[in-house]
């Protein structure tokens, strides 16, 4: 048994600390976002403007479904940093072995929902009538592959809340390659369209999956579950849910607000909806520096907070404030400079390069607010602020929502008034997390420092 990539934050230089977790997960992170970049770029290219639209118009969709089985892994995550923090390796392996009942139950249940309206969602969107066909099929085959995914994300979540960030990398990587093998194999050999992308991109996760979870079964002690270890323990689950729903909640939300603007692209036809879809890309890229930087904070506040070190926190937070600044100012002259080379990867058509290269200047100048999302909410997850969650969430969707049907009223604005949404939806909520976290409820809220003193967690959830 190999424990060597398993790592104490509790103990050593913050900064230190957060890079060297962040940037495996950076490398991994980038390599995830392959599956939907190479989504797009072998059908806008290979397959047409119309099937690219029609795979954009499901990606708020799918990060809806999606984002019920991954907060829970988040929160999963959270559980297993804070216990391990404190030394508690007998709770380690319970919420290590009740996460499986959890994920497998939420995945399969979010699958069927999924495949099941898939079309009425779109229909609801105004998905125009010449892609909707096309659209539902690669909504209803990504969403087949739900558990591929939790199951990933809830290996990878425990082993990062161990202190090991880079043997998630390895899998990624690996279902990476596998993606791009399948979707030229699949769309440029077979002929397969849209529906060969997101089989590719189901087998790919599938692939990730299976293996870490072989190899965190032989590489990883607490993965070493006894029979007895096995069975379902109700205060874990709850601890699981008590955590994971929230985060689920607020991506769910945030996802509906995504779908409520993803409405308001369509109205506005198939040109504007590619660039979209090409923006949408790219941003994610741009998100995962910041991703990253969250995820690394959350473990580091978890195994702190559970050591009861919150001035470790503190640090932790300001040291990755920083670090999130330094970024977002270097990538403004790079939206402004490359934007037209950037856009142009995806599509050929000249009119959706044009809007697509103004619309990436507009939103770089709210990089940094962008960060400063991700930033205060890794603390706030990280210590057990799982009201936060929530707060977050309905801040999130109340201003894309309220944002988008003002702006688009401004005749002047046009199109522009999707991304200046964006823009002006990172800023104020930024500002909602960052309120939060200066507040500093999230030091009383240990699930360890609970459990030690016997509180329930309806109790906790009143301090």
């Amino acid at each position: 048994m190999n424990n060597r990539n398993i790592t104490d934050m509790t103990a050593g230089s913050p900064a230190r600390h957060i890079l060297r977790f962040s940037l495996p997960l950076l490398i991994g992170n980038l390599f995830q976002q392959l599956y939907n970049m190479v989504d797009s770029i072998v059908v806008g290219n290979y397959v047409g403007k119309d099937a690219l639209a029609a795979v954009g118009t499901c990606s708020s969709m799918n990060f809806l479904f999606f984002s019920l089985s991954s907060g829970l892994a988040i929160g999963i995550g959270i559980i297993v940093s804070q216990y391990f923090g404190a030394k508690d390796e007998k709770n380690v392996r319970s919420t290590i072995a009740n996460s499986f009942f959890v994920l497998a139950f939420v995945s399969l249940f979010v699958s069927l929902a999924g495949i099941l309206s898939a079309r009425g969602l779109l229909i609801l969107l105004q998905t125009p009538e010449h892609i909707l066909g096309d659209a539902a099929v690669y909504m209803r085959t990504t969403c087949a592959g739900i558990l591929g995914i939790a199951l990933y994300n809830g290996t990878a979540a425990i082993l990062r809340a161990l202190g090991d960030s880079k043997t998630p990398l390895y899998f990624l990587i690996l279902s990476s390659i596998v993606n791009v093998v399948l979707d030229l194999t699949f769309v440029l050999a077979l002929g397969l369209g849209v529906f060969g992308v997101a089989l590719a991109t189901v087998i790919s996760q599938a692939v990730s999956a299976v293996t870490s979870l072989l190899y965190a079964y032989r590489r990883v002690p607490y993965f070493h579950l006894r029979m007895e270890e096995l069975k379902p323990h109700r205060a874990i689950i709850e601890k699981s849910f008590r955590l994971g729903i929230p985060v689920a909640l607020q991506n769910s939300m945030i996802a509906v607000s995504c779908m409520v603007l993803q409405g308001v692209v369509n109205s506005f036809g198939d040109t504007v909806m590619a660039a979209y879809t090409i923006t949408n890309r790219v941003e994610q890229i741009v998100q995962q520096p910041y991703g990253s930087l969250g995820a690394a904070l959350t473990t580091y506040s978890g195994q702190n907070i559970g050591a009861n070190q919150a001035d470790r926190v503190k640090k932790g937070f300001l040291q990755a404030a920083l670090m999130a600044l330094v970024f977002s100012i270097a990538l403004i002259p790079v939206a402004y400079l490359l934007g037209p080379q950037i856009v142009g990867i995806f599509v050929k058509e000249q009119d959706v390069i044009d809007i697509g290269c103004r619309a990436l200047r507009i939103t770089s100048l709210f990089y940094f607010a962008l960060g400063m999302i991700y930033i205060p909410r890794a603390v706030l997850n990280g210590c057990g602020d799982a009201a936060f969650s929530l707060i977050n969430g309905v801040s999130e969707v109340a201003c894309r929502i309220l944002y988008s049907q003002i702006l688009i009223r401004i005749p002047v604005l046009g199109c522009w008034s999707i991304w200046i949404t964006t823009a002006a939806t990172w800023f104020t909520t930024s500002l909602v997390c960052i309120a939060r976290y200066v507040q500093g409820k999230w030091k009383l809220k240990s699930i360890v420092r609970a459990h030690q003193a016997g509180v329930s967690g309806a109790e906790r959830q009143k301090l």
